[in-house]
């Protein structure tokens, strides 16, 4: 299991935990906003396991929000909307694209994309659902994200490689301040879920806990 990450103290600290429950892991130094970090991280992968049968591109970053977390389109910096769309969508095109040889040799490649509710349009134009705060930098990443999720799904119709989008939930981690009413193993129980789906199993689709989220 290569478990990939910025930040090198974390990287170590999340590969012992996982060492010492009886994984089989390894760290993956990983910048998804960089070519050369990804091409390394492909390679590093290749020679550590020689495949890939599951990516979950799950790095994600919101960008400046204010004390509600929201994020005025009237107002907005177009050089954070860039930094946003670089990390949560054009990141998520690199490390697919830069893994797609190693998922080629799995039996059952399966990717999973790592979105959320504010990325569905129909969720964000319905008033009597209750959204969370515009956040005119993030939440259309992942609408984006969810779109490009489908034309992948389109390219390898036909195939055993599934391709879904996962709504965790608002989980409590570093991203949300640690506020949220969902564990870290709550959220990742979806993307766990897709990971694993049969060969049969739906692709270019968006799952939450409960089944299909509308686009």
């Amino acid at each position: 299991m290569g478990v990939g990450a910025r930040d090198e103290a974390r990287l170590e600290a999340a590969v012992e935990k996982l060492r010492a429950a009886g994984l089989d892991a390894f760290g993956v130094p990983l910048d998804v906003t960089a070519d050369q970090s990804v091409t390394a991280a492909a390679e590093l992968i290749d020679q550590q396991a020689g495949r890939l049968d599951v990516l979950v591109n799950n790095a994600g970053v919101s960008g400046p929000t204010g004390p509600d977390w929201g994020q005025d389109p009237t107002t907005l910096d177009l050089d954070v909307v860039r930094t946003v769309v670089d990390t949560n969508v054009f990141g998520v095109i690199r490390v697919t694209n830069a893994m797609l040889p190693l998922l080629r040799r799995s039996a059952s490649p399966r990717i999973v994309n790592v979105s959320s509710s504010v990325g569905s349009l129909s969720l964000q134009a319905d008033p009597n659902v209750e959204i969370g705060p515009v956040m005119a930098a993030y939440a259309p990443t992942k609408s984006y994200l969810n779109a490009v999720t489908v034309q992948y799904a389109r390219q390898f119709a036909g195939t055993n490689l599934l391709i879904n989008a996962a709504c965790p939930g608002l989980v409590a981690t570093d991203f949300t301040g640690f506020f949220g009413p969902r564990t870290p193993e709550q959220g990742a129980a979806v993307a766990i879920r897709l990971a694993t789906l049969p060969d049969d199993g739906p692709t270019g689709s968006f799952f939450n806990d409960d089944g299909v989220v509308p686009w």
